[in-house]
């Protein structure tokens, strides 16, 4: 599954540090792929070797900036902990739907990577200045200057998305759990406020006391509620389910809409987490031909072989113990 989910998007799904990926007692690893859609196949390829660069290849050719193949091959996977994205912090969320953006828009990408450049040497710059008492206007007016505009174009571009985004999710939420909520997804967010700049050159102080950025884009919070309350603090496990398959069934269809293919989907273990009215439902989903290529994984290949047998597509068993 992570190997999949590398060579699509050039990291792995689980570790934040390339390096966590190699074996212990080895130096590097290489991943080859073939993806074939329509009538061409690419070869990809993923090395990465201890303290050196990763570099990824398409057909033997390098690229340049590893965010020029993100969205290529568009992928969606679906975790056991899945409710993660509900129950843990604004961070976990950003990056959710930040994944998702990503693949459908280069730009977006592009922005985001500088912005995180710039604020992670803005901190850098305000631990120097909080430890030293010395701090410089002139410079922080440098990195300002752009993560106020790009911040701003960032923001309408997650607003936008996500009125789109929230339709889909709707109607895969009521699909998963009969109807019974209402559901909505809220994007809050400093950033586009119309006195922002003010508030955030006026926190300079705080900053320096701090020693890191207090306000801006990457403090925006997506909040989820249903029936009017937070999910978060009142939803029962079965709610939590459907609302976090239901995010990776609207993250599917938004970027089959876009690149005109359906994405890859990885069913990670999800048999161990979903219930039987869950699996029965994506099943069905599977059976209609919602989705095109799925992989599945389970460690009770038994159970995931009387699961599948029941439906009327092409499908494929491999053990990975047995393969060479």
């Amino acid at each position: 599954m992570d190997a999949i989910y590398f060579l699509a998007l050039t990291k792995s799904a689980f570790h934040n540090q390339d390096q966590l990926s190699v074996n212990h007692d080895e130096d590097f690893f290489v991943l080859d792929g073939m993806f074939a859609k329509a009538d061409r196949s690419t070869r990809i390829r993923c090395t990465v070797q201890r303290h050196q660069k990763k570099v990824i290849t398409a057909d033997g050719k390098p690229y340049e900036r590893l965010s020029d193949h993100i969205g290529r091959f568009p992928v969606v996977l679906v975790l056991p902990n899945d409710t993660n994205l509900i129950s843990e912090g604004s961070e976990t969320r950003r990056k959710f739907f930040d994944g998702v953006l990503s693949q459908l828009d280069s730009v977006y990408l592009a922005d985001l990577i500088t912005y995180n450049r710039y604020l992670n040497q803005r901190n850098a710059l305000l631990k120097i200045m909080g430890e030293s008492g010395r701090p410089d206007p002139v410079m922080l007016d440098t990195y300002d200057e752009t993560l106020l505009a790009l911040g701003k174009n960032l923001g309408h571009k997650r607003r936008s998305f996500i009125a789109a985004f929230e339709l889909l999710f709707q109607k895969y939420y009521r699909f998963l759990s009969q109807g019974k909520e209402e559901v909505r997804i809220h994007y809050e967010t400093e950033v586009l406020d119309e006195n922002f700049e003010e508030r955030y050159l006026r926190q300079r102080s705080v900053d320096l006391q701090a020693q890191r950025t207090t306000k801006g884009l990457h403090k925006d919070e997506y909040v989820f509620h249903f029936d009017g309350v937070p999910v978060k603090q009142f939803a029962s496990q079965g709610q939590l389910k459907s609302f976090a398959l239901a995010l990776r069934l609207a993250q599917f269809v938004m970027l089959e809409q876009d690149r005109g293919i359906k994405p890859i989907l990885l069913l990670d273990d999800v048999f161990d987490k979903l219930d039987d009215l869950r699996i029965g439902q994506l099943l069905q989903l599977i059976q209609e031909g919602t989705f095109g290529q799925v992989f599945i994984s389970d460690a009770r290949p038994e159970r995931s072989k009387q699961i599948i047998s029941g439906l009327d597509c092409e499908k494929k068993v491999f053990d990975i113990n047995k393969e060479s």
